[in-house]
């Protein structure tokens, strides 16, 4: 595998993303659109309105697309964490790149001021064990007051509306996002059920590790938003 020079690794040999799942992950979006889906989310959850200085860690972060979004809005500190180097190594940005596990951080104690995940958790292989060791890394790489912000699946009627149409292959043809959505949840299926199967678990465990400043469903989404302890 070769290395990619504006990456630190923490270290080699890790599992990467499946081919096939990754070949859908960018049938799905551009990375134009998903950038401006994540900066939707990052106004709509008041991040707009924090501090530029401020020193963020964007964990799970793939190809980038949080990395540019957080780019686009001022902030200056910025590191991102992956266990891809294919895709951490399609960002073209400023951001600091790591190719290491979110569930073993190798940031210094108190060495960030906001942590970010949307769309990562969910991948995780052991719940509720998996889950426990990222939020505590978080606790730990958070300086006092720090923020948290994740955007996950949820278990909603809209998203088993659209579990329900990835079952319907006419509609694959008809809309293409729809078709590399469901291959994608095949793909991973095993962490992504498991993820919606412990929705109250997962709510109570990020409550214990944070204080909740937002905590809502909707669309298919969990948005959690809280405060180091």
């Amino acid at each position: 595998m070769p290395r990619h020079e504006n990456l630190t690794y923490w270290t080699e040999g890790l599992a990467c993303c499946d081919a096939e799942w990754e070949a859908a992950y960018n049938r799905f979006e551009t990375p134009e659109e998903e950038k401006a889906k994540f900066l939707r989310r990052l106004k709509g959850l008041g991040v707009a309105d924090l501090p530029r200085h401020l020193r963020v860690a964007d964990l799970f972060s793939g190809r980038g697309g949080n990395l540019a979004a957080l780019e686009a809005l001022g902030f200056e500190d910025v590191s991102g964490v992956d266990l891809s180097p294919e895709l951490l190594g399609r960002y073209r940005g400023r951001a600091k790149l790591y190719v290491g596990d979110c569930r073993d951080l190798r940031f210094a104690d108190g060495s960030m001021d906001l942590v970010i995940v949307q769309g990562g958790l969910h991948h995780l292989p052991e719940l509720p064990a998996d889950l426990s060791k990222c939020l505590a890394e978080m606790v730990r790489i958070l300086a006092p007051g720090g923020i948290v912000l994740f955007v996950e699946p949820c278990d909603t009627p809209f998203l088993r509306f659209v579990h329900a149409c990835c079952h319907v292959k006419l509609l694959h043809r008809a809309w293409l996002k729809l078709d590399a959505l469901a291959e994608m949840i095949e793909r991973e299926k095993a962490t992504y059920f498991n993820w919606l199967s412990h929705k109250r678990e997962i709510r109570a465990l990020a409550r214990e590790a944070f204080d909740p400043v937002v905590d809502r469903s909707a669309m298919g989404k969990w948005y959690f938003v809280g405060r180091k302890k």
